[in-house]
């Protein structure tokens, strides 16, 4: 199978293109063609390199989970280190990439939409590293959940403008920043945080988190002499995860895992799993699989975790989907605070709850792998962000 890249209208298969104001078809035109051309410039990926080498910490350690492999005496268990990056998430893997873009369009004003806040602190870091200006649009909700990633970004001199519409969570972050976008294209770029959006985003991002999937084929390699059994990873809009499965999508024999939100229960309708409803539609510039009601609306969305509390997932996922490449499950918010407890527990490693929905769906379904197995779980943020909500949370389930 060869690796899916979209048409040049940004469609992977029947999802992705371009569903945009035409305010903002000019400017996506001209990212499309820097990227382009930026994929093909070797000095352009020797800054990148240098500045992900050097600053972001990379490469991250891939991490032989003694005790959890001990603990569930199946898989031999590999953890992909991406909480160890700088800021703590795989997030500034494309922020850097994206900074560096702005960098050669010559504009000086960044805006981002964040969720859990990893990419709002991401963003607001490379601003501060090459001096420009950030602006950071974020829920109310996931401000009040998220509080020490707020004041990381201010502290690091960005504008945080907390959004009050709708559900106060990451889509209405994602409408004003497009909104703000519109009246300022000439001296602003947009750092999108996930894989997401219109056209060149999905697969920009993607090439960007990519380095997580490179690095990790490399060292089992090396650590072991074949490649794993399977890749499993956390999918809200789905950066870490597509980052983490593409270069192996080729290798056919590797199984491409990726959890969703499943909330307070598939059947109540609060989750984040939008394969579990297999509805399509558009949002915020993609087509792709939606939750959404009878009658088209968006339909309101939950989880535990900020960064998977989103109605669409990447459009790269949806065709791994319908191609059977990638196969995609949930987890609930009670059983990924039981994997962010059992991880910290057996390897001292506070995993985001975001990452938590990956480490669960290994401890749920380990008994599906032999001793032969080898996994590879991604673990996309470290949980320090998420320690002082997840005391409430436990204090409220007394």
């Amino acid at each position: 199978m060869k690796p899916t890249q979209p048409d040049s209208h940004g469609h992977f298969g029947a999802y992705g293109g371009m569903f945009v104001p035409e305010t903002l078809m000019e400017p996506l035109n001209e990212l499309a063609r820097v990227y382009k051309e930026v994929r093909q410039d070797p000095a352009f990926k020797q800054e990148l390199q240098y500045y992900l080498r050097e600053y972001v910490g990379r490469p991250t350690p891939l991490y032989f989970a003694e005790r959890m492999t001990a603990k569930l005496g199946t898989a031999k268990i590999y953890l992909k280190r991406e909480d160890l990056c700088h800021t703590g998430a795989h997030k500034i893997n494309n922020s850097m990439g994206q900074i560096l873009l702005a960098k050669r369009m010559g504009k000086k004003r960044i805006i981002a939409e964040t969720g859990a806040g990893q990419h709002g602190v991401a963003t607001a870091t490379v601003c501060a590293m090459f001096g420009m200006e950030c602006v950071i649009y974020m829920g109310k909700v996931d401000m009040e959940r998220q509080s020490l990633n707020v004041f990381r970004m201010e502290s690091l001199g960005a504008t945080v403008v907390p959004v009050t519409v709708g559900q106060q969570t990451l889509k209405e972050a994602v409408n004003e920043a497009m909104r703000d976008w519109v009246s300022n294209v000439r001296t602003t770029h947009y750092i999108l945080g996930s894989a997401l959006g219109a056209h060149p985003y999905p697969m920009m991002v993607r090439d960007f988190q990519s380095v997580i999937g490179r690095e990790a084929r490399r060292q089992i390699l090396k650590a072991e002499g074949r490649l794993p059994t399977a890749l499993v990873a956390c999918v809200g809009g789905g950066s870490n995860s597509i980052g983490l499965f593409h270069p192996f999508i080729k290798d056919e024999g590797v199984r491409m895992i990726g959890v969703e939100a499943g909330g307070f229960g598939i059947e109540g309708g609060m989750h984040a799993a939008r394969f579990a409803q297999e509805k399509i539609g558009i949002l915020q510039g993609t087509k792709t699989y939606v939750l959404q009601d009878d009658d088209g609306q968006i339909a309101l969305t939950h989880s535990i975790s900020a960064g998977l509390d989103y109605a669409a997932v990447g459009p790269e996922h949806s065709l791994l989907r319908d191609l059977g490449r990638a196969e995609y499950s949930h987890v609930t918010d009670v059983e990924a605070v039981d994997g962010f407890d059992k991880l910290s527990q057996w390897e001292g490693i506070l995993p985001a709850l975001e990452s938590s929905h990956a480490v669960a769906w290994v401890i749920l379904n380990a008994a599906q792998f032999s001793k032969d197995d080898l996994l590879i779980v991604n673990v996309s943020g470290r949980g320090d962000k998420d320690v002082i909500q997840l005391a409430e949370w436990k204090k409220k389930q007394g």
